[in-house]
């Protein structure tokens, strides 16, 4: 009886120890078949890659979608327990101005991108490089009267007409601010007195999600609106009736990002994830599907869409806009409450 009783002790001490070594593997993402992404993109560009990286690999994508000011205070919120493993999306420079949440990795693909697409300190890596642009409604506005400079929206023809939406909730809205402040930075005020004629022009009108700029001017909501090259002709591929022109004072390509979140429960699969989504196939799919240009050197822009030597650039400091997001959104809130 005794020696039965040792016997079932012993099994049962292994048994324990088996499912301690079990759950610290799939804790640092040793056996784990499940991924977390955080991501403000938009359904529609989301599902089929996530089904894509499913399918391929087996692993089991949760999605937490949001505002990307939204999600990077979610990070920094969580970094004691992260309930994220990825953060994909967003500009990049948002993802630079959080690069405390986030942990250096350098992608199996890194050759294949310029350095302007990725993060010197391996932070964040490129998904897809985005310049900015006007978009209008052609049944609204014709190709002659829609605005083709930073400055005609100033024009007092579109107050409380232009779509753009609140930096502090969407990256792509915060890069267009920085690009405005760039392009009229010689103005004596470093680009704020444009940036107040602007808001003025707004006239309380700021939308509270980046999908509904495009949408909007698309709907007939707005005549014109700030968006994503690659959103604007997402609907222009639909069939809609709209028009873009990238401003002609500058504007600026900086690229969505990438980045591993630190102290991720499933790195392995965070990793993995990340060096599939800047895969050439991937990227091309990208090009092909979504009309955005691809950060890769050996992946051929969407045809139709203008070549990126002929878009008017700004000098885009991408540095001074990482680090200075803090006191260039407490300046733009002061403008938007003093109005």
């Amino acid at each position: 009886m005794k020696k039965i009783l040792t016997l079932l002790l012993m099994a049962a001490l292994v048994f324990a120890l088996s499912a301690c070594g079990s759950d610290e593997e799939e804790g640092s993402g040793g056996d784990s078949d499940t991924l977390t992404v955080y991501s403000p993109h938009q359904n529609e560009i989301i599902n089929p890659i996530i089904k894509e990286f499913q399918d391929r690999t087996g692993i089991k994508v949760d999605v937490v979608t949001g505002g990307t000011g939204e999600l990077l205070n979610r990070v920094t919120a969580e970094a004691d327990n992260p309930g994220g493993d990825v953060f994909w999306g967003g500009g990049a420079e948002s993802l630079e101005a959080f690069a405390d949440s986030f942990e250096p990795y350098k992608t199996a693909e890194d050759e294949a991108i310029p350095a302007d697409f990725k993060s010197p300190t391996n932070v964040w890596t490129g998904f897809s490089a985005l310049p900015m642009v006007i978009m209008y409604n052609q049944d609204m506005v014709s190709d002659a009267d829609a605005p083709k400079s930073w400055g005609d929206l100033l024009d007092p023809k579109w107050t409380g007409k232009i779509a753009y939406t609140d930096p502090s909730k969407s990256g792509s809205s915060y890069t267009q601010l920085a690009t405005m402040l760039t392009a009229y930075n010689g103005d004596g005020s470093e680009g704020w007195d444009f940036v107040k004629d602007f808001v003025a022009n707004l006239d309380g009108t700021i939308l509270s999600s980046s999908s509904m700029v495009p949408k909007g001017v698309a709907d007939g909501e707005f005549p014109v609106g700030l968006t994503l090259e690659e959103a604007a002709y997402r609907y222009i591929a639909g069939g809609a009736a709209v028009g873009v022109h990238y401003p002609e004072e500058g504007t600026s390509a900086v690229p969505d990002g990438v980045a591993l979140i630190k102290g991720a429960k499933n790195d392995a699969n965070a990793k993995e994830f990340i060096d599939f989504l800047v895969s050439k196939d991937v990227q091309e799919m990208i090009v092909e599907d979504f009309s955005r240009r691809s950060i890769r050197s050996d992946v051929n822009p969407p045809e139709g869409l203008v070549a990126s030597d002929e878009i008017p650039l700004v000098d885009y400091d991408f540095e001074w806009s990482a680090t200075s997001k803090d006191e260039i959104m407490e300046k733009f809130q002061e403008i938007l409450i003093s109005q």
